[in-house]
């Protein structure tokens, strides 16, 4: 089998395109052939980086897991951390529109996936966040649009497979309408019963106790056989935590700030910072089951299984063992490269 790769052009950017040449001898059946043809990883960060810098967003590195100027936080807990100064209107970007894959660890505070790790198959403690950034450029129109184009359209998921939640509103002491704007713009790319109103929790998102927040439009993927389908529509297994109809990417609607007391204020200017999360979108365009049935972990999983002379998918503890060292070794990892040693010591927070 050899390898080779090709960009083409799909109406104003730019893809990669993944061609591989096999032997005949290689394919025992159509599900091997299908296997051999799915993208790597590397290609759909690729592709996702390649389709928003032709829509003029600038590429940018993934900053550090820990942010030494930020004390509210322990780690960089999602993609919008490191540009939290942008969004309050502290700091001016040097560019209004920035893409990037940025690096999160949720181990403590508000967004905290540690104990979910390992007992199921599409939580970690490190990911990657697949982003893109508007600071008072483009909203929701244009961040909707964008997302369903390169979904759809680029990556090319089905979208009889795809559910999508707005905001309802809420009557606590913020007293926040529902996003009836986000709800209509929707209209446009799906059928109205694949809209679905989310509360508080599930569609209002806040980076911790305080700071920037606003409604969010999360895009949902059901990739469960035909049969289960039947059995069950998707739309009632949305926000359900099930293994296979999962959040894939959030848009956020960045239009207020959260307070110390409590309160909201609105921002300075309204912002868009979406997040998808790349393990998960790797599980769907690979069409496996389990995050970590990807080439992101299967060859960490390999190495596990030879040093500790165990096999993989054989008995459920085992399994949930070699899941939590193989997620752990990949935060340590990352962790290391970027500069923090691991060492006994306590971090301070303001």
């Amino acid at each position: 089998m050899w390898r080779t790769s090709s960009i083409y052009k799909y109406k104003n950017t730019f893809v990669f395109k993944v061609n591989l040449k096999i032997k005949p001898s290689l394919i025992n059946n159509e599900k091997d052939e299908a296997k051999l043809l799915r993208m790597k990883s590397q290609d759909i960060r690729n592709t996702f980086l390649e389709f928003f810098k032709k829509k003029q967003h600038q590429i940018v590195p993934s900053a550090p897991m820990v942010l030494k100027n930020d004390p509210t936080l322990m780690f960089v807990n999602s993609g919008m951390a490191p540009f939290k100064e942008y969004f309050l209107g502290n700091s001016k970007p040097k560019s209004n529109r920035i893409s990037d894959t940025q690096k999160c660890l949720r181990v403590s505070g508000k967004h905290n996936d540690l104990e979910e790790v390992g007992y199921d198959t599409y939580h970690h403690t490190l990911f990657e966040m697949l982003g893109n950034w508007s600071f008072g450029d483009y909203f929701k129109k244009e961040a909707i649009a964008w997302a369903w184009e390169l979904l759809t359209e680029v990556y090319g998921i089905d979208k009889d497979i795809l559910y999508v939640t707005v905001f309802e509103g809420s009557d606590d002491r913020d007293s926040l309408e529902m996003d009836t704007e986000a709800y209509d713009i929707w209209k446009q790319y799906i059928a109205e019963d694949r809209i679905l109103k989310g509360n508080k929790k599930d569609n209002f998102w806040e980076m911790g106790e305080q700071g920037p927040c606003g409604p969010c439009s999360e895009i949902h993927v059901d990739i469960r056989s035909a049969e289960e389908k039947e059995i069950v529509d998707g739309k009632s297994l949305v926000n359900m935590d099930h293994p296979q109809v999962v959040e894939i990417w959030n848009l956020v609607f960045m239009q207020y700030n959260r307070k110390a007391n409590g309160s909201l204020e609105n921002l300075p200017n309204k912002h868009i910072d979406t997040g998808m999360g790349f393990e998960r979108l790797c599980m769907v365009l690979q069409d496996v089951k389990s995050n970590y049935d990807t080439d992101v972990f299967t060859p960490i999983i390999r190495e596990i299984e030879t040093i500790t002379n165990s096999d993989y998918g054989k008995h459920n503890e085992t399994d949930i063992a070699i899941r939590v060292i193989s997620d752990h070794v990949r935060a340590v990892a990352f962790s290391i490269a970027d500069g923090q040693l691991p060492r006994i010591q306590a971090q301070v927070m303001l």
